[in-house]
């Protein structure tokens, strides 16, 4: 079995459609992680930002661990190539187990599924169930309205004002990195989510 809690977990998309500044951006990020001596686990999607992550990763020698569903491996959309592939049950055990892999969290561009995770892992850290960094990777501005919404939230008082602190801002995979290395934290589940 894996050891916990020695990954940089990264959110991203499967979309093959986006613009190629995301796929560069995803491409780095792989190496970034791969040059720091830390293993990189993902979604295990073998195209769109998935498939660049893990593509950069392994191209310098890096390990990479993919967390996919039963379902999609049956559907043959994980990456051939992955160092370790994990296969669970279902979405939440998937969301878990990245999770309780990770030391960090780096959410790159994605559509509904990354943004789930990225929500879902900020309300895992503010209810103390996971205590790594959350580091969102504003590329190209694309996280601009979500983190509008995020401070209209804090202003309205659904949020608290230190709830602000929940996640970290960049916007590129150079200052990701370094902010997720920066961590003295690592990924802790006090109790079964």
């Amino acid at each position: 079995m894996l050891q916990p809690h020695q990954a940089i977990c990264v959110y991203c998309a499967s979309s093959a459609l986006i613009d190629s500044i995301y796929i560069d951006a995803a491409h780095r990020l792989g190496q970034l992680i791969a040059r720091a001596g830390k293993a990189l686990v993902c979604g295990a999607g073998n195209t769109g930002l998935m498939g660049a992550a893990i593509n950069g990763a392994l191209n310098q020698n890096g390990t990479t661990i993919g967390v996919i569903p039963r379902f999609m491996v049956e559907h043959n959309w994980h990456h051939p190539q992955l160092t370790h592939l994990e296969i669970t049950d279902d979405m939440h055990s998937r969301k878990q187990l990245m999770a309780h892999l990770s030391f960090a969290a780096i959410a790159m561009p994605g559509g509904c599924g990354t943004l789930e995770e990225l929500l879902e892992i900020i309300t895992w850290r503010q209810l103390g169930l996971y205590k790594g960094k959350i580091i969102i990777l504003n590329t190209n501005g694309y996280y601009d309205s979500l983190l509008k919404m995020l401070d209209t939230a804090i202003n309205e008082k659904f949020m608290r004002p230190d709830h602000a602190q929940l996640w970290e801002v960049v916007t590129t995979p150079d200052e990701a990195i370094a902010l997720a290395l920066s961590t003295s934290e690592v990924s802790v589940f006090s109790q079964k989510i």
